[in-house]
């Protein structure tokens, strides 16, 4: 399998890439979040790579980075989810952006994305729901401030679901501590 390329960039054809390494190209699709981070035709390039080997064909995806490999790679394991729908996925949308959407379990953010419609958002946010964030060095799931991450799992703790308790959240305003939090987001779900 073909992990890594570094070679010169020769073309740039929105998503694909020709990439000389030592002399044979490569032919690479990438999503934008990679095209619009690439240096000018002729210079050095560097991808992480996922290879795709088909019946009919062998692929060569790149990515900017190894964290953007492997949400690639865990969105393509999900049933109906093709390599040109994550790679719309991660050109509609950033790494974390997706691993915010899949903690807070909006649909509505991965709808946006041009190919996803309702039933596919639901079913990513379903597959990847606890396996975003925990994979990536970046921690999408810890885009949620300390204070807000006690509060959700508090109110988990308490018996709410995922849903109720992150709905909850959205009503405790930022910067409350822990104690008031709890309280302001039982009462928003008191109310509710």
């Amino acid at each position: 399998m073909i992990g890594r390329l570094s070679g010169i960039l020769l073309e740039k054809n929105p998503p694909q890439l020709l990439v000389d390494v030592q002399g044979v190209g490569y032919e690479v699709d990438v999503p934008m979040s990679t095209f619009y981070n690439l240096p000018h035709t002729g210079e050095k390039v560097t991808l992480f790579t996922h290879q795709a080997i088909r019946e009919d064909a062998h692929l060569l995806f790149g990515f900017g980075n190894a964290e953007e490999r492997a949400v690639f790679r865990q969105l393509i394991k999900i049933t109906g989810v093709g390599a040109r729908t994550a790679l719309s996925i991660l050109s509609g949308m950033s790494v974390n952006d997706l691993a915010q959407a899949v903690t807070r379990q909006e649909a509505g953010r991965l709808v946006k994305v041009p190919g996803i419609g309702k039933k596919t958002a639901e079913r990513l946010l379903l597959e990847l729901k606890g396996k975003l964030g925990a994979d990536l060095g970046t921690g999408g799931v810890q885009a949620v401030p300390d204070a807000q991450t006690d509060i959700l799992n508090a109110l988990i703790a308490l018996g709410y679901s995922d849903k109720e308790a992150l709905l909850a959240l959205k009503t405790v305003p930022a910067g409350a501590g822990v104690s008031d939090g709890i309280k302001q987001a039982l009462k928003a779900l008191s109310k509710g």
